[in-house]
């Protein structure tokens, strides 16, 4: 039934309190008692023109329950009328709300549909675009910016993902190949260090190459170090090479040089250690800020204090390892056809996951965050995994699976959106894993899979397919809109994309040129019309032709206008 106000009613503090404040929705009954509305500031007072024997009435709300408490949403207390019909007219908005809430509210997007509130108003244009949320999402699928992309003070973090997010669709245009000549043998291995525009190469001939990405040069090469080099890694700071005859050759960077490495100089030993500790031959390597991680057909992986450049942790597993990455406390590495990921705080194994491929697991990938992994193995396939930790036990989601390839596969490298594989039938797969990832964010503090559920295992055929090669591909690497490959051949293979992405900025700007002057010339065509006294032509016929325009279809004109 409708609570029905008394001819003389009084308000409670508590309920002047709800007037004032519209923006809550919700008024517990205790709120409001009987006894309160008897004693207080009289109705008349508040809303001289209120009538007596008026029921109070929320306008798109259902009638109050005194067991729920009043619920209405805050535009209906906006419009909704206190008793004797007195309107309230607030106005105010969510901008109203303390920018902290607003925040957390802004919070919950994703940046798809954070970019369409931006695009509300002008209040929602600057919160939105100024939002530290988009240096989050940047963060989560690149990482910071690294030194070659300097942030400009003027730009948003908006303008910078907004950027990155469109350097990412180049690779669905046009390219330019190019081929590096150099090695004497196969290239087993390829190393692609974006940050500094620079290409690491090893193989059968023991010599590690180092290459200008921008022009194709080579910039210096290694001294033979005496085996075949099948795992290369390196950042700013330092070079690491491992070989069959299980050594990891190490260069410290050099301050001031402008390739950073002095490959070419004799055995220093400030700049050049060699570390000894696997029993067999080592099939990758890895590096974060502070560790060194290496895996070897002696069933270990191995992980290095980059400072003391001494062991300080054995991970064993089953079976030969072939591949490893390391996300901030732990490591996924593949051994045999499993798949293992470990705590190397505690050395403890977290998940594995077993059989994995038919046959061995040869690549392995992982995303900048860390919760997902791409595997590819014997068998040809790529598998996808989403890694759910929730502090108790962590697991090994399957989210989805491609068989691009006739023929093993050897590498894996993604970067967010790309998951580039190389095969020995000679091919790159270029898989795009947008399309199975969520887009909208849990709660916070609440861990929820990031994936979309599926029906079956089926997904997406990959988006792109190179070729350019005829026999196997053992590696490949991408960044700074290439990729990069390399396999028995001998050689190494560019797939520049640069040339895409200026014609897609060619196009977005005559877009934008285009848009603007046809605005132009409609606010100038209204201007005219203004001062003429004539009225919008384009405004007239819509309004004339509003009813009685009969649209023909294919089959012709319509029967009544026929008849």
């Amino acid at each position: 039934m409708e609570f029905e106000c008394p001819n003389r009613t009084e308000v409670s503090q508590k309920f002047s309190q709800f007037v004032a404040n519209p923006g809550i929705d919700t008024i517990e009954p205790n709120q409001i008692s009987s006894k309160s509305l008897t004693e207080g500031v009289a109705t008349k007072n508040l809303f001289p023109d209120s009538k007596p024997g008026k029921g109070v009435k929320l306008k798109g709300a259902s009638k109050i329950n005194s067991k729920k408490g009043i619920k209405a949403p805050v535009s209906a207390l906006s419009q909704s009328s206190i008793p004797g019909d007195g309107v309230l007219d607030c106005g105010l908005s969510i901008t109203d709300l303390p920018p902290a809430l607003i925040s957390e509210i802004l919070n919950c997007l994703d940046p798809k549909d954070l970019g369409i509130v931006s695009c509300v108003s002008t209040i929602f244009q600057r919160v939105a675009f100024e939002h530290h949320a988009w240096k989050q999402f940047y963060c989560e699928r690149w990482g910071l910016p690294t030194t070659s992309l300097v942030v400009d003070d003027d730009k948003s973090w908006k303008e910078i993902f907004m950027e990155r997010e469109f350097r990412s669709k180049t690779f669905m245009g046009r390219y330019s190949m190019e081929v590096l000549y150099g090695h004497t043998e196969a290239v087993r291995t390829i190393f692609l260090l974006a940050s500094s525009k620079l290409i690491f190469t090893s193989g059968y001939d023991s010599v590690v190459r180092m290459w200008d990405m921008e022009n194709g040069l080579s910039v210096a090469s290694s001294r033979p170090l005496g085996c075949t080099i099948r795992a290369v890694a390196a950042d700013r700071k330092l070079l690491v090479a491992g070989g069959t005859d299980g050594f990891i050759h190490c260069w410290r960077a050099v301050e001031g040089l402008p390739h950073l490495f002095e490959l070419r100089a004799s055995q220093n030993q400030n700049t050049e250690v060699r570390l000894w500790g696997h029993e067999g031959p080592i099939t990758s390597l890895a590096l974060d800020l502070t560790r060194i991680y290496s895996g070897s057909w002696d069933t270990t992986v191995r992980v290095w204090d980059r400072l003391s450049m001494k062991c300080i942790l054995v991970l064993r597993h089953s079976d030969w390892v072939w591949a490893l990455v390391p996300h901030d406390t732990s490591v996924a590495s593949t051994s045999g056809s499993d798949v293992y990921v470990w705590d190397t705080s505690s050395g403890d194994l977290m998940t594995i996951v077993h059989n994995a491929h038919v046959g061995n697991t040869y690549a392995l990938a992982r995303s900048h965050a860390g919760d997902f992994l791409f595997t590819g193995g014997e068998d040809g396939a790529i598998h996808m995994y989403e890694i759910v930790n929730d502090g108790y036990e962590c697991k090994a989601w399957h989210v989805s699976t491609w068989v691009p390839h006739s023929a093993a596969v050897y590498s894996l490298a993604f970067e967010f959106p790309w998951l580039v594989s190389a095969s020995s039938d000679g091919k790159l797969a270029l898989i795009d894993v947008r399309n199975l990832l969520r887009t909208n964010k849990g709660a916070p503090g609440k861990r929820v899979s990031k994936i979309k559920h599926l029906d079956g295992d089926v997904a997406e055929p990959p988006q792109r397919m190179l070729h350019g090669f005829k026999i196997n591909l053992f590696s490949v690497g991408i960044g700074a809109d290439r990729i990069v490959c390399g396999g028995e051949e001998g050689v190494i293979r560019i797939w520049n994309f640069t040339e895409a992405l200026e014609i897609e900025r060619r196009v977005r700007t005559l877009r934008g040129i285009r848009l603007e002057n046809r605005m132009r010339r409609r606010k100038l065509q209204t201007e005219l019309n203004s001062k003429s006294g004539r009225t919008d032509q384009c405004s007239v016929a819509a309004k004339k032709n509003s009813v009685t325009c009969i649209w023909p279809n294919k089959r012709g004109i319509s029967g009544k206008l026929k008849t």
